[in-house]
């Protein structure tokens, strides 16, 4: 059986998280309300909400700028990749990383773009619906929709510790998608272990094991 290529090892893992991601974000829009919670453990719910921003809820800037910079930096990230894709140096694990980023940020940006148009938006317990022309915002105005959501602990500050003391922390409290799990993955093992092939100046690195 011939060996997969570099760039068709990306290829497939784009597809695939981008498939995952969004079957997992339409079946939560179109089987649960805003707000809704599934408990599957103790630590673990399906808990359905959406928002403007960015990873993990953030939100910083306007949401046209917001959306035209995802798309701008899968743009960039996808002709690096094309770059490094063929390069004998270049160990498939970074290439891989930079395809679950570049997958993240689309599999986001298809929210954003598309599910204002085709989904309406109605009020909770109902559910959404598909709802090409009477979508609930216009192009580039969607929302991202988010499910995953992981209380592994959580405890209530002594109350002598200024500022904080008494209130409730809880870890961890962000709600994300699939999308953005395969950005923190990626750029949290491009940090840890492809490092020095982001400098374009290292070109004759050895390959990692």
């Amino acid at each position: 059986m011939k060996k997969l290529t570099k760039g068709q090892i990306a290829l497939i893992t784009i597809i695939l998280v981008l498939i995952v991601d969004q079957v997992v974000k339409i079946w939560v829009k179109t089987h649960m309300y805003i707000g809704e919670a599934i408990r599957v453990t103790d630590w673990f719910y399906i808990a359905f909400i959406e928002n403007n921003g960015m990873a993990f809820g953030m939100e910083i800037g306007s949401k046209l700028f917001l959306t035209l910079f995802r798309i701008v930096a899968v743009v960039v990230l996808v002709w690096v990749l094309y770059r490094v894709k063929s390069k004998p140096h270049i160990p498939t694990g970074f290439v891989v990383c930079l395809a679950l980023i570049i997958a993240g940020a689309a599999g986001n940006i298809i929210d954003c773009l598309f599910y204002g148009l085709i989904f309406n938006d109605p009020l909770p317990p109902v559910v959404a619906s598909f709802a090409p022309g009477e979508g609930y915002a216009g192009l580039f105005f969607g929302r991202v929709v988010d499910m995953l959501y992981f209380p592994l602990f959580s405890f209530y500050w002594p109350d002598w510790i200024p500022w904080i003391g008494g209130e409730r922390f809880e870890f961890f409290r962000p709600v994300f998608n699939i999308a953005d799990s395969a950005i923190s993955v990626g750029v949290v093992w491009l940090i840890l272990f492809y490092r020095r092939y982001l400098s374009t100046e290292n070109k004759k690195a050895e390959p990692a094991k």
